[in-house]
């Protein structure tokens, strides 16, 4: 297998104010790199609530740059890539709305979300948010931490290619029947692919 996951985590509840970014690059199924950087966010305010979940602060990011800044070098890890991300409506979400926040050009990228490979590849589970199935599968990881959550979103996917016999993300995909989504297209006034981004449906 070989893809790119990625988790943002957000100061506040503008789409746009992502605060810490987190990625793996995984090729013949194994876990090669992983990258994490902290983001002043846009606006640049932090609900208590945000601050709970995640533990970044105003204090932690307000020397750190922007997206924009950032973005150079994050676009390889994009840019004619599989991407892959646990609730990928909410990170798409993101990822679009710092796009169009900053005029910057939509990577070519194919993206897939492990919440749906995984209720397909394990129908019947209690829960399929990530910390769950991570307690399912003895996947050890700081739940929140950017880099952490895409470690297991990760592991997950290589975990559902093992159970259905699939070599590549592409054909795991074919074999659970689901269909692989552009991340620059989308329905106007959608926030990724026409799901609902809001986080509390598969963090």
């Amino acid at each position: 297998m070989e893809f790119v996951a990625f988790d943002f985590e957000t100061a506040n509840e503008n789409i746009s104010s992502a605060c810490a970014l987190g990625l793996v690059t995984v090729r013949d199924g194994e876990i090669r790199e992983r990258f994490s950087c902290l983001i002043r966010p846009v606006p640049f305010f932090f609900r208590p609530f945000n601050v709970r979940l995640h533990g970044i602060s105003a204090s932690d990011v307000v020397f750190e740059p922007d997206f924009k800044e950032i973005w150079p070098r994050l676009k390889t890890y994009f840019e004619g890539r599989l991407i892959i991300a646990h609730n990928a409506a909410f990170d798409i979400a993101v990822l679009r709305s710092l796009l169009r926040l900053f005029n910057l050009r939509s990577p070519a990228s194919t993206y897939f979300c492990t919440v749906r490979i995984a209720r397909k590849a394990w129908p019947g589970l209690p829960s399929y948010r990530l910390n769950a199935l991570a307690r399912e599968f003895g996947i050890s990881f700081r739940h929140h931490d950017a880099v952490e959550d895409a470690r297991a979103c990760a592991e997950i996917a290589r975990r559902a290619g093992e159970r259905m016999g699939c070599q590549t993300l592409p054909e795991l995909a074919r074999k659970l029947h689901i269909d692989p989504r552009a991340l620059g297209k989308h329905p106007a006034g959608v926030g990724a692919g026409g799901e609902d981004w809001k986080r509390e449906s598969g963090e």
